[in-house]
C-alpha cells in the first residue's frame, strides 16, 4: 500500500513560491526596519491635541501617517505573506505576532487624528479646505467625518486601537489553528492507496475530484477532524461575533448589521436584496444542476460531498502552468496592453505562490501592497479549474494594480461591495476568450462547466455563507447562545433549505461553517454575488460593445476607493439600486444550466 507525502515549504520548488524580494531581501531586513519604525511612530505624540489647530499642521500629519502606513503595509504584507506560505513556522508565527504589537502601538498612537477631526463643527471642518495642501485629503477627510455619529470619546477610541491585537484575536487564533494544529487522518482510494489529507488538499482538490471514492472518502477523513474542534471554533467565532454586536451598541448602531454596512456604503436593502434573491431564485436552477451531475455521474445518491465534482467533458485543454500562462494572457488582453503586461509579469517575476505545502493557507487570496507589485496565492492542482482560479486573484491583482498607481493610499480601497467585481470579470473573460477560439460544442461545455463553478463558489458557497452570517447576528443580538450545536444547526438548515430534495445532506455538513475565514472579516462573503452580478453584466455588454466598455471599465479599475460603490458601478454601466440586475444575473445562470443540459444530449 502506498503512501503519499506532503512537502515541506522548503522542499517545494522556488519557482512554485513568490519571490517576497521586493518588499524586504531577507527577514534580517524586515526586523530592522520593524525596530526602526518605532521611534517614527514616537513622533505622533508632538501633534496630539493639535492635529486640527489649523491646515498646515494637518498637512504634516497627514503627510507623516500617509508615510508610515506605507512603511506599515510593506511591513505587515511580508509577514502576513510568510505566515500565509507557511503558517507551521513558529519563526512565521513570532513575526507575525511582532507586527501586530507594533501596529497595535501605531493605531493608538495615530488615532486621535480621527478623533480630532470628528470633533471638529461642520464650519471648521469645511474650513480646513480653504489650505489648497488638504484638497489631496479631502476624500479621506470626508470620510473621517461622516463617522462622527458613531465614534466614541478620544479616549476610549484611543483604548480599543491599542488593544486592536487583542480585538483582532478571533481570526489570529483561527487561521493559526487551521495552519498549524489540525491533522487529517490520511484515507483510502479506490485502489486502496493511502493518500494524505489537509485543509488545502481537500478544499483545492479533492472534494472536486472525479472519483467519487476519493472525494467520499476524503470527506470522511476531513469532517472527522472538524468534529474534534467544532466546540473550539464556536467559542472563537462566537467571541468575534458578541465582539461586534457589543460594539456596534457602543457606537449606537441600530444593529450590527448597519455598522458592518456603513463602511461598505450600502444600505441594509441592497445587502437584503442579493441574500433573498438568489437564495429563492436561484436554488431551483441549481437543484436541476445537482439532478444533471447525478445524472452524468451515474451516481445513485447525490450527497452533499458530491456537489463540487466535475462534470464529465469531451473537450480536455492542457492545464499546465504555460499552457494556463498563455490562456490567460491572451483573454486577459481585451483589458489592454498595459494590463496584459501586468498578467506577463506576475508569471515572469514570480508575484505567485502555486506550491501545495505542509502548512500553506487554504483558498486564494490576492495582497495588493501599495507602492508594489501585488502577490497572490493559490495552490496549483493540475486542472483548468486553476486557470479560472487563478483569473480571478489576478482581477484583483490588476485592481490594485491600477488603483495604486492613480490614487493616494488612502484612496486606493473601493467599497468592499465592489470588491469582488474585477475578480468575477476576469472569469467570465476567460470564458469569452475560450469560446472565441472554436465553435466546437464540446469546448462550449467545457467552458460552462467552468463558469457554473465561478457562479458555484460565488452565487453559492458564499452566498449561503451570507444568510449564515445573517441567522447568526440576529441570533446573537436576540441573546441566543452561539454554541456549536446551534451554529451547526443553523448552517444545516440553511443547506437544506436550498438544495431541498435534489442533495442528500448528511449531518456533517453542519459544520461547514467551520471552513470560512470571511466570517472573521464583517460582512464579506455575500458581496462576493454582489461583484459576480456586476461582472456577468458588465462583460456582457462588453461582448456586444466592445472598446467603449472596456474603457469604462479601465477607469472603475483606476478609481480605486474615489466614490461610492453606486457611482462606481453606475460609471461601469450597472445600476445597483433596484434588484433588476440581481434577476437578470440569475437568470443567466438558470439559461447556462439549460444550455449544459441540451449540450450533453446533443453530445450523446
Amino acid at each position: 500500500m502506498k503512501k503519499a507525502k506532503r512537502l515541506k515549504r522548503s522542499e517545494v520548488p522556488v519557482e512554485m513560491t513568490w519571490d517576497l524580494s521586493s518588499l524586504f531581501e531577507d527577514r534580517e531586513q524586515w526586523q530592522v526596519a520593524l525596530k526602526s519604525i518605532l521611534p517614527e511612530i514616537e513622533k505622533f505624540k508632538e501633534y496630539k491635541g493639535r492635529a486640527c489647530q489649523d491646515g498646515e499642521t494637518l498637512y504634516k500629519v497627514l503627510s507623516f501617517l500617509e508615510e508610515l502606513s506605507i512603511k506599515m503595509v510593506h511591513l505587515g504584507t511580508y509577514a502576513r505573506l510568510k505566515q500565509a506560505g507557511d503558517g507551521t513556522d513558529s519563526q512565521n508565527q513570532e513575526d507575525v505576532m511582532a507586527f501586530a504589537q507594533v501596529h497595535a502601538r501605531f493605531a493608538a498612537a495615530t488615532s486621535f487624528i480621527e478623533s480630532e477631526i470628528i470633533a471638529l463643527g461642520e464650519d471648521e471642518f469645511k474650513a480646513l479646505f480653504d489650505n489648497d495642501d488638504l484638497k489631496p485629503y479631502q476624500r479621506y477627510l470626508e470620510e473621517i467625518y461622516s463617522k462622527k455619529e458613531h465614534s466614541l470619546a478620544p479616549d476610549a477610541e484611543e483604548v480599543l486601537a491599542s488593544m486592536s491585537e487583542l480585538v483582532n484575536a478571533p481570526y489570529s487564533i483561527y487561521q493559526t489553528s487551521k495552519a498549524a494544529d489540525l491533522e487529517f487522518e490520511p484515507f483510502l482510494d479506490s485502489h486502496g492507496d493511502e493518500l494524505p489529507n489537509s485543509f488545502a488538499l481537500f478544499e483545492g482538490k479533492y472534494e472536486s475530484d472525479a472519483d467519487t471514492v476519493i472525494r467520499r472518502n476524503s470527506y470522511k477523513s476531513f469532517v472527522k477532524t472538524l468534529e474534534r474542534y467544532k466546540n473550539t471554533y464556536a467559542a472563537v467565532y462566537g467571541t468575534e461575533v458578541r465582539k461586534q454586536v457589543a460594539e456596534a451598541k457602543l457606537r449606537g448602531y441600530e444593529s450590527v448589521t448597519h455598522m458592518l454596512l456603513d463602511p461598505q456604503d450600502v444600505s441594509v436593502e441592497m445587502y437584503e436584496n442579493q441574500l433573498d434573491i438568489i437564495f429563492n431564485e436561484l436554488a431551483p436552477h441549481m437543484r436541476k444542476l445537482a439532478k444533471i451531475k447525478k445524472e452524468q455521474l451515474g451516481l445513485e445518491k447525490m450527497f452533499f460531498c458530491d456537489l463540487k465534482a466535475p462534470l464529465p467533458s469531451s473537450y480536455n485543454k492542457p492545464a499546465t502552468i504555460e499552457d494556463i500562462k498563455e490562456t490567460i494572457i491572451n483573454a486577459l488582453g481585451v483589458l489592454g496592453e498595459d494590463y496584459k503586461d501586468m498578467v506577463k509579469r506576475s508569471f515572469d517575476e514570480r508575484w505567485i505562490d502555486l506550491a501545495d505545502n505542509i502548512g500553506k493557507s487554504t483558498g486564494a487570496f490576492c495582497s495588493s501592497p501599495y507602492d508594489d507589485h501585488p502577490y497572490i496565492l493559490v495552490t496549483y492542482t493540475g486542472n483548468m479549474r486553476s486557470a479560472f482560479l487563478l483569473a480571478h486573484e489576478l482581477g484583483h491583482a490588476g485592481h490594485f494594480y491600477n488603483a495604486n498607481r492613480e490614487q493616494r493610499v488612502f484612496d486606493v480601497r473601493p467599497s468592499r461591495y465592489f470588491i469582488e467585481a474585477p475578480s468575477t470579470m476576469n472569469e467570465m473573460l476567460l470564458a469569452q476568450h475560450l469560446l472565441s477560439e472554436s465553435d466546437d460544442k464540446a469546448l462550449k461545455q467545457f467552458v460552462i462547466i467552468n463558469l457554473l463553478g465561478t457562479y458555484y463558489h460565488n452565487f453559492v458557497t458564499h452566498l449561503l455563507e451570507g444568510e449564515f452570517q445573517r441567522r447568526v447576528y440576529k441570533a446573537a443580538e436576540e441573546g441566543k447562545a452561539l454554541t456549536a450545536k446551534m451554529l451547526c444547526a443553523t448552517k444545516l438548515a440553511i443547506i437544506k433549505e436550498f438544495w431541498g430534495d435534489a442533495v442528500e445532506i448528511d449531518e456533517a455538513a453542519g459544520m461547514t461553517w467551520m471552513r470560512q475565514p470571511h466570517y472573521y472579516m464583517g460582512l464579506y462573503p455575500y458581496t462576493y454575488s454582489a461583484g459576480l452580478t456586476v461582472s456577468t453584466l458588465v462583460s456582457k455588454l462588453i461582448a456586444e460593445e466592445g472598446q467603449p466598455v472596456v474603457d469604462k471599465w479601465l477607469k472603475v479599475l483606476k478609481a480605486g476607493g474615489t466614490m461610492k460603490p453606486l457611482e462606481l458601478i453606475k460609471t461601469a454601466g450597472i445600476d445597483m439600486s433596484n434588484p433588476e440586475p440581481i434577476k437578470e444575473a440569475v437568470a443567466h445562470v438558470g439559461g447556462l444550466i439549460d444550455e449544459l443540459g441540451d449540450l450533453y444530449k446533443e453530445l450523446q
